[in-house]
């Protein structure tokens, strides 16, 4: 009871967020003019071990599902998964509510990938790892914020919303807070204090960890 309770809050109030951080696409644009980017980024749901490609624990489709619901109104454009288990079934309840195709990317060349959005506009949603997750937000030019922790944090939504002169990003929490939440934030609140720092490092191992 007291998880449904708390999703209903954060569905709430994510809604509030996302209507203004994310720009209309109908007011003010010219002919020819693309929609603005906003990307919604995240690293997979929980897995079920630590093999190679493993699938998604119960709380991984748990939590996948629960992305699916919060981003039910976000008027996505296209649905992005690196080509792992748990990246794409992490994706799978997004794209199948949307009725779309799950656009695989290569999670090792992100310069690609962001070129890739920057040329598309309109609202994306990709699903990394908890290396590759921070560093495209900070390819794209937003705030990473700290490292993932790659054993047990798997809760960080971002929203990059990304206009012709500017870069914003929100860092939110959803679905069942990790054990990595900051002991200063309640398991209620949705907007999480963001330091500085880089991320980009982080992901330029051979490797996805997680």
């Amino acid at each position: 009871m007291a998880n449904t309770m708390w999703l209903k809050v954060l569905m709430l109030f994510l809604g509030v967020i996302i209507v203004g951080c994310i720009p209309s696409s109908e007011g003010g644009k010219t002919d020819g003019e693309k929609d603005p980017l906003v990307v919604f980024l995240v690293r997979h749901a929980e897995k079920v071990d630590q093999s190679k490609d493993p699938d998604l624990s119960v709380d991984g489709y748990a939590r996948a599902n629960a992305l699916a619901l919060i981003l039910a109104d976000a008027e996505l454009k296209e649905v992005h998964s690196s080509d792992y288990i748990r990246t794409r079934n992490t994706a799978a309840p997004v794209a199948d509510l949307y009725g779309l195709e799950i656009e695989l990317y290569d999670p090792r060349d992100l310069y690609e990938l962001a070129g890739e959005l920057k040329a598309e506009g309109g609202r994306h949603l990709v699903v990394g790892h908890s290396n590759t997750t921070p560093a495209l937000v900070e390819i794209l030019g937003g705030n990473p914020g700290p490292a993932i922790e790659e054993e047990h944090e798997y809760d960080r939504l971002y929203i990059l919303t990304i206009r012709k002169d500017s870069v914003s990003t929100v860092l939110l929490r959803y679905g069942k807070p990790c054990s990595s939440l900051p002991s200063s934030i309640k398991a209620s609140s949705l907007l999480v204090p963001q330091t500085s720092g880089s991320a980009l490092k982080s992901s330029q191992t051979v490797g996805l960890p997680g």
